[in-house]
């Protein structure tokens, strides 16, 4: 083997190395945050109000007249939650753009488990809704819809 061909070896394998790295990192922050996701809704004042309400909450359709009342009666308890889950747009001064890559996968896995406890839930739907209510680019809502299509 001449010593362009190792060269170019040893380089491609250091590169590839860096990059499966970088991979476990995230790939470690994702199972972290599967490990902990919405622990707050086992803390007060979330439990009460939510073992109280969530029934309400199932047979309401997201993002109606009904459901955003609802959402007003809980709202000490969605307070609490959108300060401890950074999954949530809620959580940041400038939603979105405030959050990281991990914030969105784990909020887009939230959004498609949520649409399944909602009267007529549908994530294709929510993606769209909230696409208004957050401010999402048409990109980003369409990088969302591929990785439900592809994943979900």
């Amino acid at each position: 083997m001449n010593s362009e061909l190792i060269e170019h070896d040893s380089e491609t394998l250091k590169h590839v190395n860096e990059v499966r790295n970088n991979i476990w990192i995230l790939i470690k922050e994702l199972d972290r945050r599967a490990q902990v996701h919405d622990a707050s809704k086992f803390e007060e004042p979330e439990r009460s109000i939510f073992a109280a309400n969530t029934p309400k909450l199932a047979k309401t359709e997201y993002g109606t007249e009904d459901y955003n009342k609802l959402l007003e009666e809980v709202k000490p308890a969605i307070e609490h939650h959108y300060s401890k889950n950074t999954h949530h747009p809620e959580h940041w001064p400038n939603g979105i753009d405030d959050m990281d890559l991990m914030d969105l996968v784990e909020m887009l896995g939230d959004w498609a488990a949520a649409t399944k406890r909602n009267k007529n839930g549908n994530i294709h739907k929510s993606i769209e809704h909230n696409k208004t209510r957050f401010g999402i680019s048409d990109q980003l809502a369409k990088i969302f819809t591929n990785t439900v299509n592809r994943y979900f």
